[in-house]
């Protein structure tokens, strides 16, 4: 894990309008997010200062077979990322240029799938680890 240590003030609304319910917080799971794997803007922003970034809560996250290390969900994929390991529970702040930085992961609850901050369709999820119920 990178620890780059980063002294600022912000105020950060959190923004979980995708989780429904608090139910499932105590399964959250502690894993470990590939930094290169996500994209800029779509997946994380900066802070206030250029050194400074959080990634957006309710990614939906997979495990990379090869690396053990988690990326953002995709259905196409076939290294591992293409089975659903959950959602990130919550905005997870992190060093630019970091490699790998720690983050809750979701595993179980109520989601709103279109209130998540990528595109996102439960009917395409054939693969899961997760257990999760989806409504509107």
């Amino acid at each position: 894990m990178d620890i780059q240590p980063i002294t600022t003030t912000q105020t950060l609304r959190v923004g979980r309008a995708w989780l429904l319910s608090g139910h499932g917080t105590e399964t959250n799971q502690t894993i470990t997010l590939d930094v290169a794997k996500f994209a800029e803007n779509t997946h994380w922003v900066r802070g206030i200062k250029t050194v400074e970034a959080r990634f957006k809560s309710g990614l939906p996250l997979a495990r990379n077979a090869t690396s053990g290390l988690y990326e953002p969900y995709d259905p196409a994929a076939t290294d591992g990322h293409e089975v659903l390991a959950g959602f990130l529970d919550t905005e997870t702040a992190f060093g630019v240029g970091s490699k790998a930085i720690g983050a809750a992961l979701r595993v179980h609850g109520l989601i709103a799938p279109a209130k998540l901050p990528v595109a996102f369709d439960p009917a395409a999820v054939k693969k899961t680890t997760a257990s999760v119920t989806y409504a509107a």
